[in-house]
């Protein structure tokens, strides 16, 4: 064990909280996740700064809030100059490695304003949100081309699975009983196993890959954090036999949804209800289809986390490595009559988090569950102090959780905060909403969740007295629900004035800051007695060469 251990950073693509065994689910056991989280700790109220991939991973990479980073979508590029975790970790001599996913966009027009050759050192960790990408996978779209960044499609042709798009027709197709090739992307064939075999799937194979950079890592001494980051439980939802059929109608929980809310009176939710994607998990013979494919999927990863962690131990590696579980997202399947991800619910902006530090710092809360709110943007200073980094408070806005991983006071947090960019939806489409203001943001305090929503009332749920959510409380007229909203908005407007992009002044630089006077700015003395008042010190003593 030495003072800075190595970090394993795995996050699941579209991971529910509640879809694991050590989160209460009945049905699915995830045994290797579950026995991380008895020599670690549990979170129960873990929060993404966004329900949707490519923001919530940017705060998580940079430890800001989404309103500080800017990249507020898919696809939305993380400007140059926005430091990273490895961005920090590098100055302490240590690495910040990717194997999976991360749906970072470079900021190729910065990094051509800037000079910067996107093959150069630098460009390449600018392009790759300030990991090194020993291995990137960020998946494909049914018509994409063959992925350049990631060598999974090489490794599929090298075993015999040949095509124009490999990921597309094995990984993410089945067969059907005459042997047509049917693809994922439609949900009737989701029950189907995907066409490939489970030690070739894309899971597998990353799994391997992770164990790859391990093996290579151990010839040196650099201290790392290592991000291997999932693309599944996240869509197409088909998984390879035997998982296929582990599962069938009678695991499925049945949905947390009311009639009061499909018959909702608020634009911006009557919109959310009307897209394609929640008309289509409403129905109950998608969710019958789609379900047990989407448990499969965990349990699979469940499996090959348990191969990596056995292999960790064979190597030596468990006893110097904090490994973290999460996701950046949940996923609804249809509860709430909503599907994907993208609004607040807490199955999809709660996320499970699950860390084992095996420092002997942490003896005292192995196995325990904490109910502190912690947002994801705390990982990133956590893995930075662990790895010996000096604290950044001017720069990350998250929070260091070793306290509470020690037992120890000095965390604590009053609400998290979620935000969401819609204008690419269908929703800012039905409703006319420019972009400018297609937005919506989330505070929750534990008890109550209020979502301001642009242009609309805001949404509010007490999880006390309604802990499913069923009852949107934004419009009631109870004076006691109106000094809420009050509350929240306050403590809305209060965090979004707070100094976000002021990451230049280091407490240094703070702290050596002069006054005007001690600068040698004299602005609004009436005379040399008033000055010498105020510095101490002779006006004359200031005047050069002593000329007046």
């Amino acid at each position: 064990m030495s003072d800075n251990p190595n970090v394993l950073w795995i996050m699941a693509d579209q991971l529910r909280f509640d879809y694991l065994s050590c989160y209460g689910h009945p049905h699915l056991h995830t045994p290797h996740i579950d026995a991380l989280a008895a020599r670690g700790v549990r979170f129960t109220n873990a929060y993404v700064q966004s329900p949707v991939c490519g923001p919530s991973r940017m705060s998580a990479y940079t430890g800001r809030y989404v309103r500080s980073h800017g990249s507020t979508w898919n696809g939305m590029p993380l400007r140059v100059g926005e430091p990273t975790l490895g961005d920090h970790l590098r100055e302490a001599g240590a690495r910040a490695v990717l194997v999976g996913k991360t749906h970072m966009t470079a900021d190729a027009e910065g990094m051509a304003w800037l000079g910067i050759d996107p093959g150069s050192d630098i460009g390449v960790r600018v392009s790759e949100c300030g990991f090194e990408p020993f291995e990137r996978d960020d998946g494909l779209h049914p018509d994409s081309p063959r992925q350049r960044w990631s060598a999974y499609d090489d490794y599929l042709v090298a075993h015999g699975y040949t095509s124009d798009n490999p990921w597309e027709d094995f990984a993410n197709s089945g067969l059907d009983t005459d042997g047509n090739l049917l693809s994922a992307w439609l949900l009737k064939n989701s029950r189907l196993a995907a066409n490939i075999p489970e030690e070739h799937s894309e899971t597998a194979y990353m799994t391997n890959r992770a164990m790859d950079f391990m093996q290579s890592a151990m010839q040196g001494d650099a201290p790392w954090v290592c991000h291997l980051s999932y693309i599944k439980p996240h869509w197409p939802y088909i998984v390879p036999a035997p998982y296929h059929d582990m599962y069938d109608q009678s695991h499925i929980i049945p949905p947390v949804r009311s009639d009061a809310e499909r018959d909702t009176d608020h634009p911006l939710m009557r919109a959310y209800l009307d897209a394609r994607v929640c008309k289509s998990f409403s129905r109950d013979h998608v969710r019958e289809h789609v379900i047990p494919a989407y448990m499969g999927l965990i349990k699979q990863l469940d499996d090959n986390l348990g191969r990596l962690f056995a292999w960790m131990d064979a190597k030596g590696l468990t006893e110097n490595t904090i490994i973290a579980v999460t996701s950046d997202h949940g996923d609804y399947m249809g509860d709430h009559w909503m599907g994907d991800k993208d609004f607040y619910h807490q199955m999809a902006v709660k996320v499970p988090l699950v860390i084992a530090d095996p420092r002997p710092q942490a003896d005292g809360t192995r196995g325990t569950a904490s109910d502190a709110l912690v947002e994801m943007i705390d990982l990133a200073p956590t893995f930075m102090h662990a790895l010996g980094c000096r604290a950044k408070p001017h720069v990350i806005e998250g929070r260091d959780l070793t306290p509470l991983l020690h037992g120890q006071d000095g965390f604590s947090r009053n609400y998290v905060i979620s935000e969401h960019d819609y204008h690419w939806s269908e929703m800012a489409r039905s409703l006319n909403v420019p972009q400018e203001d297609a937005r919506t943001v989330m505070i929750f305090d534990g008890r109550w969740k209020y979502v301001r929503c642009e242009g609309f009332r805001p949404v509010l749920f007490d999880l006390a007295t309604d802990p499913s959510e069923l009852t949107d409380l934004g419009a009631s007229t109870d004076p006691a629900h109106d000094a809420v909203r009050i509350r929240m908005d306050a403590a809305l407007l209060s965090w979004s004035t707070r100094h976000h992009s002021r990451i230049t002044a280091t407490p240094a630089v703070l702290a050596g800051q002069k006054t005007a006077a001690e600068s040698g700015i004299l602005i609004g003395f009436w005379d040399e007695g008033e000055y010498k008042d105020a510095t101490g010190k002779a006006f004359d003593s200031l005047q050069p060469h002593g000329r007046p």
